[in-house]
């Protein structure tokens, strides 16, 4: 599989397979399928619930004698409720028990949101809502360069071998630049052709930082649970006919063709399928590449669409103009 430089001297695939919304009842099995499709890199969360299953799953392919731990490169993400400097080692340690491993290859801040401290011991994953009976969030106005420096702690210690960012604004991740001691390895992000941030993309590239692109299909992933604003006038991005079509000339699947778009600017990807075949095929974005038209095509459907954005559903404006 191919590989990104990091700024910490490690590597990481440039496609690796999201967790996020894999059932738990199903996790276990998805992930030993995707280690013996090849992928190496696991894309997990906290607040994904599906933590011991992962693990369950990483266990189960090592066991076999598929892959190695030092093969794999996983990431895992701090959630809100743990931003204090001593709430961030806690959570860690959660998520090491949950995965059964002694490190992560790559540990994230979630988002650039700090909520109330919910013990792990009360409820697990926390979610948003302090008290989720009434939907309420209440926020814990913590700095996010406390947490970044628990963060550096944690790498300087190796439970984390590589720390990043992810679904920041490009004024907050010049802030972190300002004060890191460490600077993040890799910045998460919402990234499709429908939402294409060149600008922050140049930026972040520019400073050493890679990128993990998610939700690489756009709309896909949040059409069932309601996160699309069907007032927006949008086509599906798999159904495009620019996609479509792009697709057809180079003999792929459309999916393939928007991984491909990504991993051409050096991005990584993390897409997810159930379906074993798709599975595969999400992996073999390397054996053809897009012409420069081709990718100036893909580059005009930005429309500014952004799907995982908090002010809809917790009305935390964190991308406001």
């Amino acid at each position: 599989m191919t590989s990104i430089a990091l700024s910490s001297g490690h590597k990481m695939p440039l496609v690796g397979f999201g967790l996020w919304k894999v059932p738990r009842n199903a996790c276990k099995d998805t992930v030993v399928q995707a280690i013996k499709s090849g992928y190496r890199l696991l894309d997990s969360a906290a607040d994904y619930g599906n933590e011991i299953e992962v693990g369950q799953g990483i266990k189960e392919a090592i066991d076999q004698g598929i892959v190695t731990r030092s093969e794999l490169f996983i990431t895992s993400k701090l959630w809100c409720t743990h931003h204090r400097k001593e709430h961030v080692r806690l959570a860690l340690e959660k998520t090491l028990s949950d995965l059964g491993v002694d490190y992560l290859d790559l540990y994230l801040i979630h988002f650039p949101i700090s909520v109330k401290y919910v013990p792990i011991e009360e409820r697990y994953p926390a979610a948003f809502f302090f008290d989720p009976e009434k939907k309420s969030v209440v926020i814990d106005p913590v700095p996010y360069q406390e947490t970044w420096q628990a963060m550096e702690q944690i790498a300087s210690e190796g439970k984390a071998r590589s720390i990043g960012v992810s679904n920041l604004g490009a004024d907050l991740l010049m802030d972190v630049l300002s004060y890191a001691k460490i600077k993040p390895a890799v910045f998460q992000m919402e990234l499709h052709p429908y939402l294409s941030r060149k600008q922050l993309v140049e930026f972040t590239q520019k400073n050493g930082i890679a990128i993990t692109a998610y939700s690489s299909f756009g709309d896909a992933s949040y059409q069932s649970i309601g996160m699309v604003n069907q007032g927006e006038s949008f086509v599906p991005l798999l159904e495009h006919k620019v996609i479509l079509d792009i697709a057809k000339h180079h003999n792929v699947t459309s999916a393939q063709v928007l991984l491909r778009w990504a991993v051409q600017q050096n991005i990584a990807v993390i897409p997810k399928s159930s379906n074993p075949e798709r599975i595969v095929l999400n992996t073999q974005v390397f054996d053809f590449t897009l012409t420069e038209s081709q990718m100036k095509s893909i580059d005009g459907l930005n429309q500014n669409i952004r799907f995982n954005d908090p002010a809809k559903f917790l009305n935390y404006p964190i991308y406001a103009n």
